[in-house]
């Protein structure tokens, strides 16, 4: 997957047309140009996002490379949200080579050419495609097959995450207003037991209404364990002492009747796709291995294997490392020498998974765990906590790189040793 600045500009020959594309939700404009930068389209030519835009746009390359006697063509595209997904798709069913330039490079520059930070679409193609002749730019990665599922999975559960946080987030606002002693019987506010009592009866008074015996039915006709006479009588005398709000009861039961209903049924969602996860899971080679570490589940992996893709295209671990933003950046000049700290230019997404993942290999992994205690209390150039758990997480990337390109199972020795020779090192020095 590594390839160098020059590597990239060699990719533009004399033979090369170069295409930048402005993306649109509906329209997107194009222009050409030689290796030169000779413009070979007068004004920007728009396409719409549909298969007959598609073609005209694939028409139209086509004629102009015949028309100036040009062998290849590079499209470059700048990645706006998911509208260039169509367009990518058809390019890539099509042989069509394209590449991404980065957005912000393509707003850093703009002024080149005439000092005026103005956006238009006859002028953002021209820019992009710039980039594109200097190397300025990265190989798209449309994932296929196996991978494209897991990503749309993983992609989905995130969402699915976020949604039911937020209904819980509604929920422990419900509660602080008008029932506000339920925290007290259930350290979980989903407790099924309570849960199932909020339900049915709602409010305060409602339960008092409901009475022991009521609330011990509905458990037991929900087959519910773990719920009796004492617990019945704890949510009874804390709803009959309640401090919450006794107006405007109507709204309310209906408001928690909603937030429940929402929460039932993003759970039932969050459920289905953490078995399609698993199912996705289980058809890549060498995935059993990674559950072998302690500390990592089956979604941690998902998340991971949904954002990199065929992990076969990537080099090395730093390549990987640099993809999910982790790479070491450092801010000196002269005399001056800055802290050094991750870059977080990458995806989103798997930086903020690898260090989830750190956080709980470090806690229920004893060798990770040595090796966080090792960063954070070493003589040279202790590390803080956080910087700590960074460097576990990439510690995490090369050691989730290595089995699922080796094949190899995990060992826990190999990472002891390498802390025991660094240690030696320092002595040494």
């Amino acid at each position: 997957m590594k390839s160098t600045q020059n590597k990239k500009i060699e990719q533009v020959k004399e033979s090369t047309m170069v295409v930048g594309i402005d993306v649109g939700s509906e329209t997107h404009y194009f222009r050409a140009f030689n290796w030169r930068g000779i413009q070979l389209t007068k004004k920007a030519i728009s396409f719409a996002n549909t298969n007959e835009g598609f073609d005209f746009f694939n028409t139209v390359i086509t004629g102009l490379m015949k028309e100036h006697s040009l062998s290849d063509v590079i499209v470059g595209i700048e990645p706006t949200g998911h509208y260039w997904f169509d367009l990518g798709q058809f390019m890539s069913y099509n042989k069509i080579k394209f590449v991404m330039v980065n957005p912000h490079h393509v707003h850093k520059s703009k002024e080149l050419d005439d000092n005026s930070p103005s956006k238009n679409d006859r002028k953002d193609p021209q820019v992009i495609a710039g980039l594109v002749r200097d190397g300025r730019y990265f190989y798209s990665y449309m994932p296929t097959g196996v991978y494209a599922e897991l990503r749309n999975a993983s992609n989905r559960r995130f969402t699915l995450v976020e949604e039911l946080t937020r209904t819980k987030n509604h929920l422990q606002r419900w509660i602080a207003i008008y029932f506000p002693e339920y925290k007290k019987i259930y350290r979980h506010i989903d407790a099924k037991g309570g849960m199932l009592v909020l339900k049915m009866a709602g409010t305060p008074e409602a339960i008092v209404q409901l009475g022991v015996d009521g609330i011990i039915k509905l458990w037991r006709d929900a087959k519910l364990r773990a719920n009796g006479q004492k617990k019945a009588m704890q949510i009874l005398n804390a709803a009959i002492n309640s401090i919450g709000l006794r107006e405007g009861l109507i709204e309310a039961k209906m408001e928690l009747e909603e937030l429940i209903e929402d929460y039932d049924l993003q759970t039932k969602r969050l459920e289905r796709v953490n078995d399609l996860i698993k199912d996705l899971c289980s058809k890549i080679e060498h995935v059993d291995k990674l559950l072998e570490i302690k500390g990592i589940g089956i979604n941690t992996i998902a998340g991971f294997i949904a954002e990199v893709g065929d992990i076969s295209r990537f080099n090395n671990a730093k390549e990987l490392q640099k993809l999910a933003g982790l790479e070491l950046v450092a801010d000196s000049s002269g005399k001056h020498n800055g802290k050094t700290k991750i870059s977080k230019r990458g995806r989103r997404h798997l930086r903020y998974l690898l260090v989830q993942a750190a956080v709980s290999v470090v806690g229920k992994n004893a060798e990770f765990k040595e090796i966080h205690e090792y960063y954070t209390t070493r003589n040279y150039n202790p590390l803080k906590k956080m910087q700590s758990i960074v460097a576990v997480a990439c510690k995490l990337i090369r050691v989730f790189h290595v089995i699922l390109t080796k094949g190899i199972s995990y060992d826990a020795s190999k990472m002891l040793d390498d802390i025991e020779h660094k240690s030696m090192t320092a002595r040494a020095a």
